[in-house]
């Protein structure tokens, strides 16, 4: 079975960081794009960040650009993500996510990702 488990969530104050951690099992990601998306309770799942298979192309979302760093390693069948400067508009569910599509503009996009983890949370406080 193909699992995706994001850990690393929780509580932090305004201009905290947290580094969220993406693990695969049963699948092996060095063939998937991965992401990050979030969502707060009744809005869509905004986009967060994505990394190409071998992580030499990355894209964020505009609202995290130069706050927030998503790595992967292949090996270790891991993705990270980094966040800084946290504001309390980053507070929202995070899911991990993987593409076996190709890399192009439609990277952002959630219905191109088929293999979903299960989410964490994370708050900022003022």
């Amino acid at each position: 079975q193909v699992h995706l488990v994001e850990s690393g969530g929780g509580s932090v104050q305004a201009g905290g960081s947290l580094t969220l951690h993406c693990l695969a099992s049963g699948i092996s990601i060095s063939t998937y794009a991965m992401a990050w998306f979030r969502q707060t309770q009744g809005k869509e799942r905004e986009f967060v960040a994505a990394i190409v298979r071998g992580g030499s192309l990355k894209r964020y979302g505009d609202s995290v650009q130069g706050r927030f760093t998503i790595t992967r390693d292949n090996a270790k069948n891991t993705g990270s993500l980094q966040m800084n400067s946290l504001k309390p508009e980053d507070t929202a569910v995070y899911y991990c996510a993987l593409s076996d599509g190709a890399w192009t503009d439609f990277i952002t996009t959630e219905r191109v990702y088929d293999i979903w983890g299960q989410g964490t949370q994370v708050t900022v406080s003022t």
